[in-house]
């Protein structure tokens, strides 16, 4: 696959990542609800298992990442949004990390339902920990008040939150799995409109929804 196509791909999938932290999300934060449980154990695991399930390349989710975290940065709105740009940003090392050797197994290994649901779990929950405590510890360094001890005191309560997480990806990686199995194509004709057109929508929809909130 060239790299055109891609970056083409990094930018859509970073995209409706990115959209769906900013819009999705915050409506998830007015309603009460956890809304970076919900984010990464679906959206995010969603976004991140098909990129790298058409895309098996590495890079691609990192690069996906630093896209939706800076549509986050851009959309301040729905609690602490450098918080949750560091989080999403985390989170895409983090699953490059995990699933690096992907690309080599080609899936072969997750062929059985028991597996998908495995790998789902273990991937949702340190996606999930992984990121936070990253950004437990990134946030408050850039404001110089990084205290070891209030971390560790904290590690305890910071794991058990990745429970729920885990439960979710158990569910959500497999579904994605199954999906996958359709092998849906896109004609290149229309690979590169379409993956333009949607990052349009994205960005139009989360800008515009940054002015609405002014």
């Amino acid at each position: 696959m060239n790299k055109t196509k891609l970056f083409a791909g990094m930018l859509v999938f970073g995209s409706l990542w990115g959209f769906s932290e900013c819009i999705i999300g915050t409506w998830f934060s007015d309603l009460g609800l956890p809304s970076g449980m919900l984010m990464t154990g679906i959206f995010a695991m969603v976004f991140l298992v098909m990129s790298r399930m058409i895309f098996p390349y590495h890079g691609m989710q990192m690069g996906m990442g630093l896209i939706a975290g800076g549509l986050r940065l851009f959309n301040p709105f729905g609690g602490c949004h450098i918080c949750s740009a560091l989080a999403i940003m985390a989170e895409g090392m983090i699953f490059e990390l995990i699933w690096y050797r992907m690309t080599t197994f080609e899936f072969k290994y997750l062929n059985s339902l028991t597996n998908r649901i495995s790998i789902g779990i273990i991937t949702a929950y340190l996606v999930y920990v992984g990121g936070y405590i990253i950004t437990q510890i990134l946030t408050p360094l850039s404001f110089g008040q990084f205290y070891p001890e209030n971390l560790l005191s904290m590690m305890p309560q910071y794991l058990a939150r990745g429970l729920p997480v885990a439960l979710i990806g158990g569910i959500t990686v497999p579904a994605v799995m199954v999906a996958h199995t359709l092998k849906l194509q896109v004609k290149d004709l229309y690979y590169y409109p379409a993956t333009i057109g949607i990052s349009c929508f994205c960005w139009i929809a989360i800008i515009s929804h940054y002015i609405a909130l002014i």
